[in-house]
């Protein structure tokens, strides 16, 4: 896509309002900077309350709202009680787990996989009455889960799912549409925290390994975000972005 090809994308959110359910930070908080560029407008919700005054500092919001999107009950009134209807819901909330399954707690395994699938849930039941018919609702997965792996079976469970949970929904709440972002590594400041001081060392293995020769950063993820909420002819569907990752030895 040319600049001025998504430029033009982009001014079609004009005037719209697009809630971010993780806008605080990586890949919510620049879907939501994106779209203030494009001249529409953001509700932003996210867990942590410091980085959530900072980025409404940053983004003039419409509102905000500081709590955990795994309280499901949460979540579901926080999108009810929004004024009027929306045109799209994005959610980037969640953090990955890698555990062995010998270093494995079964309730904590079971809280993570369902608590996944609870919020997709709740955010699809709440967002029926909210989300303008032709409106989107976007969720975050991701393409590492597809490898297997040791520590890696709750989140390939859960990287498995969501694609059918997504296609699933879609006919259910249409015509909302609904769909799904597969993310590789993203350059953000929870990559940051999960790899410490091996992300450097990460950041220089994927330039020399991945296709297209770089770091897939949030503003890559944001712009996929943007073209999907524009282009209403796009539902059921889940969209790979990592550089070619999945498909290189790493």
């Amino acid at each position: 896509m040319s600049e001025s090809e998504g430029a033009g994308a982009g001014r079609r959110l004009a005037g719209q309002t697009v809630v971010v359910v993780g806008g605080s930070a990586g890949m919510g908080l620049e879907t939501a900077r994106q779209v203030r560029a494009a001249g529409g407008q953001v509700v932003l919700a996210a867990r942590n309350p410091e980085r959530l005054e900072q980025a409404a500092r940053e983004l003039n919001p419409l509102s905000t709202a500081a709590f955990d999107a795994r309280d499901t009950d949460r979540l579901e009134r926080f999108l009810a009680e929004l004024p009027g209807q929306v045109d799209h819901v994005m959610v980037t909330a969640g953090t990955p787990t890698y555990t062995p399954l010998d270093e494995m707690n079964l309730a904590d395994a079971g809280r993570e996989f369902g608590g996944r699938i609870a919020m997709t849930l709740a955010v699809a039941r709440a967002s029926r009455r909210k989300v303008r018919a032709g409106g989107t609702l976007l969720f975050i997965g991701g393409t590492g889960g597809r490898r297997p792996a040791i520590g890696m079976s709750v989140m390939g469970a859960v990287t498995a799912a969501l694609p059918a949970l997504t296609a699933n929904l879609a006919l259910e709440i249409a015509p909302v549409r609904v769909n799904l972002i597969a993310a590789g590594f993203v350059d953000t400041p929870l990559s940051a925290s999960l790899l410490g001081d091996q992300l450097d060392a990460r950041r220089e293995h994927l330039r020399k390994t991945l296709p297209i020769r770089r770091v897939v950063g949030p503003e890559d993820v944001a712009a996929l975000a943007v073209h999907i909420m524009v282009n209403d002819a796009l539902t059921g569907a889940t969209y790979d972005i990592d550089g070619g990752q999945q498909f290189v030895n790493d």
